[in-house]
C-alpha cells in the first residue's frame, strides 16, 4: 500500500466474544420496501457477519442507514426502500459479535502512542486551525488516486462565481483529478452563464462588478439550453469553450445534477426525482476513494451518508475512503459529523482559496 494510504488491520476473530460468537440470523423481508422486525441498520464502518464455523463475511460497501441482504454468500448493502419481498435481511441490534454482527471502527487507527498526554488542547479543527498538513496530505492522496482511485467532487455554485476558482476546477478536471462530479442545477447553470456572459448571477466573475441587466443572464442561458434540449448541444451551438461543465463534457467525465425545489429552469439533464438522483449519486459513492465536498452543505451531507469509510479493492485489500469537506464555517463540517460521517476531514476556508491552493500545487 502507498505510504499515504494507511494499512487496514482486520478484527482478531480469535478474541473472546468473537471466537464464540453465534452465527448471524436472517429474516425474510415481508414485502417490497419493508424490512423485518429487528433488522440490523448499517453504519459506514466495515461490518462483518458471522456465517458460522468461524467464517466472517465483510460487507464490501457498507454505508449508513441501510440493511444487509445475503445473496450467494455476498453481503449486499441495500436501502430499505429497495428491498424485495423474501430478501434475507440480517437481524440484530448489537455490534460486538453478540448476534454474529461485528462493526469494526478501528481498522485504520494509527498505532497507539503511549507518550501522548491524556489532556490536550486543540484536538479538533476550527477556524483558527492551521490546515497546512491537511493540504499536504490531500495533494499526495489526489496524486495517488489520479492513477489508482476514483476522485469524486461535490460542488456548490460558489466555485463558478469566481474566475480563478472556476479556471482551477477546469484545470483539475483536464489533468485527471476528477472522475465524477456531483452538483445541483445551480452549479451547472452559473458555470454555463460564466462561459457565455462572464458573469455569475449577474456579477463579473473576475471584478465582481454588477453588469447591466445581469440578473437576466442565468435565466437567458437556461432558456438557451432548454431550447436546444441538452447542455452538450448548447456548448457546441454557442461555441462555449471554458469552464467546469465544458471540461466534463470535453473529458467525458460523468456528472450528476440533482434538482431541488429552489431551481430555476431547470437545465435539461437535471434529475428532478430525488430518489432517482440518489440512485445516480450512489453509483459514484460505490466507486469513490476520495471525495471533496466544497461549499455545499446539504449536498455534502447527503453524499456523506452514501459513502462508506472504506473500500474493498479488486485485489481484496481494504483502504480508507478519504472525505474532505471544505467550507467557510465549522457548521457544515460539524453537521456532517453529527450525521455519522465522523471520518470527514474539514478544511475551513473559502472556495477560491481552496481551489487555488490545489491547482497551484497539482498543475503540471
Amino acid at each position: 500500500m502507498h505510504p499515504i494510504i494507511p494499512s487496514y488491520i482486520p478484527p482478531d476473530f480469535s478474541q473472546p466474544g468473537l471466537v464464540d460468537a453465534p452465527a448471524a440470523e436472517f429474516a425474510p423481508a415481508p414485502m417490497d420496501g419493508v424490512v423485518p422486525v429487528n433488522y440490523h441498520g448499517t453504519s459506514n464502518y466495515p461490518e462483518y457477519i458471522h456465517l458460522g464455523a468461524g467464517e466472517w463475511l465483510l460487507a464490501a460497501e457498507s454505508r449508513m442507514d441501510a440493511v444487509l441482504v445475503l445473496r450467494d454468500n455476498v453481503l449486499d448493502v441495500v436501502e430499505a426502500r429497495r428491498v424485495k419481498q423474501g430478501d434475507p435481511v440480517a437481524v440484530g441490534r448489537t455490534e460486538n459479535g453478540e448476534e454474529g454482527i461485528y462493526v469494526h471502527t478501528t481498522g485504520f487507527d494509527p498505532p497507539t502512542d503511549e507518550t501522548t498526554d491524556k489532556f490536550t488542547f486543540r484536538t479538533r479543527g476550527t477556524r483558527e486551525t492551521p490546515f497546512s498538513r491537511s493540504y499536504d496530505d490531500l495533494y499526495k492522496i489526489l496524486r495517488h488516486d489520479r492513477e489508482h482511485g476514483y476522485i469524486t467532487w461535490v460542488l456548490g455554485p460558489a466555485v463558478a462565481f469566481d474566475k480563478d476558482s472556476r479556471d482551477a476546477m477546469q484545470g483539475l478536471i483536464e489533468n485527471g483529478y476528477c472522475d465524477a462530479l456531483l452538483a445541483g442545477n445551480a452549479l451547472a447553470t452559473h458555470d454555463l452563464e460564466a462561459a457565455c456572459f462572464r458573469t455569475g448571477l449577474g456579477q463579473d466573475i473576475y471584478s465582481q462588478t454588477l453588469q447591466p441587466l445581469g440578473h437576466y443572464n442565468h435565466l437567458d442561458i437556461l432558456n438557451e439550453v432548454r431550447q436546444r434540449g441538452s447542455i452538450a448541444q448548447t456548448i457546441e451551438d454557442l461555441n462555449l469553450n471554458d469552464g467546469i461543465i465544458y471540461a466534463c463534457e470535453k473529458q467525458q467525465i460523468p456528472y450528476v445534477l440533482a434538482g431541488s425545489i429552489r431551481d430555476d429552469g431547470p437545465l435539461p439533464g437535471v434529475i428532478a426525482d430525488a430518489y432517482q438522483a440518489q440512485n445516480a449519486m450512489r453509483e459514484h459513492a460505490r466507486k469513490a476513494t476520495t471525495v471533496i465536498a466544497l461549499a455545499t452543505q446539504l449536498h455534502s451531507i447527503a453524499f456523506g451518508n452514501m459513502v462508506p469509510s472504506y473500500r474493498v479493492m479488486d485485489d481484496g485489500s481494504v483502504r480508507p475512503v478519504f472525505f474532505y469537506i471544505v467550507d467557510m464555517a465549522e457548521f457544515s463540517a460539524d453537521k456532517l459529523a453529527n450525521r455519522g460521517s465522523a471520518q470527514a476531514v474539514a478544511i475551513l476556508t473559502n472556495a477560491q482559496d481552496f481551489m487555488m491552493n490545489l491547482w497551484n500545487n497539482l498543475k503540471q
